[in-house]
């Protein structure tokens, strides 16, 4: 009786209820009686405490269906339904992994005590196409486990969880394998070209047939200074103005 609980350590903030699909029907009839009014009664005790509390509860079950199956109390489910917010899950919006791939980067190099600055292309490309039916968490513990498991300080698609691999979609993961090789092709074009120009980019990018910004951005992603070009190579240089 002289031991706080969540709600009343909650009292004059926010308490955040993760997967309330899946309370016990017993527990949902004390937080349905907590949040119509406003108090709480500590385990062992005799007397009510009163509480205010914003209450944010997400689940990854629809609630509604679990109403209509009988697993969920339905005036639990309208009481906390007063501003409801759709995630959708995250192989519906894979235009958000490569941000979402950065943030995990910068928290788990902080967290693991790791500099790993870069996710190689082809890891990157298989990150974006999984089906994580696991969403974020799946994410965050993929991408973990490559860091854990990287060489240098890149994420490699060597890192990530094999399972992972296996579940991409039959011509993405036919992409994935063709990268490495692609990548090798990319960057002896570029080393031939910039060679062949004596390290001028603006004409190098001109034999290439890409944009002079293209060619800037694949020079600094495979590190192509004075000292990786060929023997007898130029230096990578600007036309002059």
């Amino acid at each position: 009786r002289d031991h706080k609980g969540m709600f009343e350590e909650a009292n004059g903030g926010t308490i955040f209820l993760d997967e309330v699909a899946d309370m016990p029907m017993a527990l949902q009839v004390k937080l349905l009686r907590t949040l119509q009014e406003s108090h709480i009664r500590r385990l062992g005790d005799e007397r009510d405490v009163p509480v205010d509390v914003r209450v944010v509860a997400a689940s990854a079950r629809s609630l509604s269906e679990a109403v209509a199956a009988g697993q969920f109390r339905g005036d639990l489910f309208y009481r906390l339904n007063v501003i409801s917010l759709h995630v959708p899950a995250l192989r519906e919006r894979r235009q958000d992994i490569p941000l979402l791939v950065a943030h995990l980067l910068e928290r788990l190099n902080e967290r693991l005590g790791l500099a790993l600055s870069k996710v190689a292309s082809d890891a990157m490309a298989a990150l974006i196409d999984a089906p994580w039916n696991g969403n974020v968490r799946e994410l965050e513990n993929a991408l973990e486990r490559a860091m854990v498991l990287a060489e240098g300080d890149e994420v490699t698609l060597k890192g990530l969880p094999q399972g992972l691999v296996e579940q991409l979609p039959s011509e993405v993961a036919a992409n994935v394998e063709l990268r490495p090789a692609l990548r090798r092709t990319e960057e002896r074009l570029i080393r031939d070209a910039l060679n062949s120009t004596q390290g001028n980019r603006t004409q190098a990018a001109q034999r290439l047939g890409v944009s002079h910004r293209t060619l800037l951005y694949k020079i600094r992603e495979y590190g192509l200074g004075d000292d990786e070009l060929p023997a007898g190579g130029a230096g990578v240089q600007e036309d002059a103005k």
